[in-house]
C-alpha cells in the first residue's frame, strides 16, 4: 500500500522528512477495523512528533492522527461495524497513523462519519473535537445543556484547530465566548464560528475584557502558549474559576497564589490518553464523536476545514506541515486522495 512516512526525525525543508513509502497492507485482528483511508487532517501534533531528534525508524514510522475513510475489513472481535461503514477518529499515538492507504484503529475510538460532510470535511473534526470536548465537558466538567449559562469563556488562540471547535461547544454550552485572534482573517474566523467578542492575544488582556464589562472570566481555555498566559490568566479568571490546558509548558509554572487563593481548577486535556493507556473508558472517545457526528448533521456544528491539499504525498504532508510550524494556520488543513 501507498505510504508517508519516516525514517529519521529532520527538520520539513530536508526532503527526506517524510518519504513516500510502499508498506504491507495489514491484517485486522481483535477488535481492530482495517480502515481505506481516504482523507487526512495535519495537526501539531505532526510537527511535534516529527521534530529533529537523533533515533532512526526501521520499519519507518507513519504519522497522522486525524482520518476518515471506508472500512475495509474487521477483526473478529468487532461488534459495532461492518465493511462499507463510513467512519471518522483520530487514532492511537502509540500504533502507526493515518497517513497510510490502509490504517488499523481500534473500534471504541471510531464513528460513524457525519452524514452532512464529505471524507475531507469530515477528516477535519476528530482530533480537534475530541480534544475540545473532553476538555471542556469532562476535564474541566462543565455540563454540555447549560453548562456555560451565565458564565464568560475566554478561548487563547480561537482561530486554530482546537479553538475553532471550542467556540462553537462553548456557544451550545451557554457560555458568552471571549475568543482571541491577532489578525483581521482570524478574526472574522472567530465571529463566524459564534464568538460574542474577539480581543488581541498580542495586546494585554485585561484592558480589553474590562472594555467588554468584563473584571474576570470564569472559565479559560489556553490553547496556544501556556508559560506566556500563566501569570495574566491567574489575575484574570475568577474565583473558582477553572482553566484547561493542552499545551506542555516550557519551563516551570507557579501553581501557588493566585490560582491557590481563588481555588482556580487547573485542567489538563491529551486527547491520545484513553487510546495509549487502554483506559476502562476508552469507548468514550466512538461516543462523544457520534455525538458530534449527530450535532453537525443537525446544524449546531460547523465543519472547520479551510483548505484541502490532492493528493495525500509526501511532497503534500511537508507542505502542510511547514504551514503549522509557521503558526499562522486557521481551521483545518486536509489532504485528500491518493
Amino acid at each position: 500500500m501507498q505510504a508517508v512516512g519516516l525514517r529519521r526525525y529532520l527538520p520539513i525543508d530536508d526532503p527526506e522528512s517524510l518519504l513516500d513509502l510502499e508498506l504491507p497492507r495489514p491484517e485486522p485482528g481483535g477488535r481492530d477495523l482495517l480502515v481505506r483511508v481516504e482523507a487526512v487532517s495535519v495537526n501539531p501534533v505532526d510537527t511535534k512528533v516529527r521534530a529533529p531528534k537523533p533515533q532512526q525508524e526501521d520499519p519507518p514510522r507513519v504519522l497522522g492522527y486525524d482520518a476518515a475513510g471506508v472500512v475495509e475489513a474487521v477483526g473478529p472481535g468487532v461488534t459495532g461495524f461492518r465493511a462499507g461503514d463510513a467512519v471518522y477518529y483520530a487514532g492511537d499515538i502509540t500504533r502507526p497513523g493515518s497517513n497510510a492507504q490502509f490504517q488499523l484503529v481500534d473500534e471504541r475510538i471510531v464513528a460513524r462519519k457525519p452524514a452532512t460532510l464529505d471524507f475531507a470535511q469530515t477528516a477535519a473534526l476528530p482530533l480537534t473535537a475530541l480534544t475540545a470536548w473532553e476538555l471542556l465537558f469532562e476535564r474541566m466538567g462543565y455540563a454540555v445543556e447549560g453548562g456555560g449559562d451565565g458564565k464568560a469563556l475566554l478561548v487563547i488562540g480561537g482561530a486554530g484547530g482546537v479553538g475553532s471547535i471550542a467556540i462553537q461547544l462553548g456557544k451550545l454550552a451557554g457560555f458568552r465566548v471571549v475568543a482571541t485572534a491577532s489578525r483581521e482573517e482570524s478574526t472574522h474566523w472567530c465571529r463566524g464560528l459564534g464568538a460574542d467578542h474577539v480581543v488581541d492575544h498580542r495586546q494585554p488582556l485585561a484592558p480589553q475584557l474590562q472594555a467588554l464589562g468584563l473584571d474576570a472570566v470564569d472559565a479559560a481555555l489556553n490553547l496556544a502558549d501556556t508559560d506566556r498566559y500563566w501569570t495574566e490568566l491567574g489575575e484574570l479568571l475568577a474565583p473558582l474559576g477553572r482553566v484547561g490546558l493542552i499545551v506542555e509548558p516550557a519551563g516551570a509554572l507557579r501553581i501557588g497564589d493566585p490560582y491557590k487563593a481563588k481555588c482556580i481548577g487547573i485542567h489538563w486535556e491529551f486527547m491520545f490518553a484513553r487510546p495509549r493507556f487502554g483506559t476502562a473508558d476508552m469507548d468514550r472517545q466512538g461516543q462523544i464523536l457520534a455525538q458530534v457526528a449527530a450535532m453537525v448533521d443537525d446544524g449546531r456544528l460547523r465543519g472547520t476545514l479551510r483548505e484541502t491539499l490532492s493528493p495525500i504525498t509526501a511532497a503534500n504532508l511537508r507542505e502542510a506541515h511547514r504551514r503549522l510550524e509557521a503558526g499562522r494556520s486557521i481551521g483545518k488543513l486536509v489532504l485528500s486522495g491518493w
